[in-house]
């Protein structure tokens, strides 16, 4: 699997992710855990409604949630936040 990140999520990730350190590790967890299996039943990865049809997205925390695409054997993450931040 081949990993892009949008310019959108390295923008969010820096301002959002890198500067908390305990976000920081579990996005390094999380992020391992997908690349290992994207269906792992703790990302509760699930397909998204609405304006965001045709993406999908997985948890990080509770709140905290990374927007993807997936073409083929390529995943770009779009976006990461909170619930509120990315689903707006």
């Amino acid at each position: 699997m081949r990993i892009l990140l949008h310019k959108h999520f390295v923008k969010n990730f820096d301002k959002r992710i890198k500067q908390i350190p305990n976000l920081l590790e579990k996005f390094n967890e999380r992020y391992r855990l997908f690349i290992k299996d994207e269906s792992n039943i703790l990302l509760r990865s699930h397909q998204l409604t609405g304006h965001l049809k045709g993406k999908q997205a997985f948890n990080i925390t509770g709140d905290i949630r990374i927007i993807f695409q997936k073409k083929g054997n390529t995943v770009e993450f779009l976006d990461i936040g909170t619930h509120n931040q990315v689903y707006k």
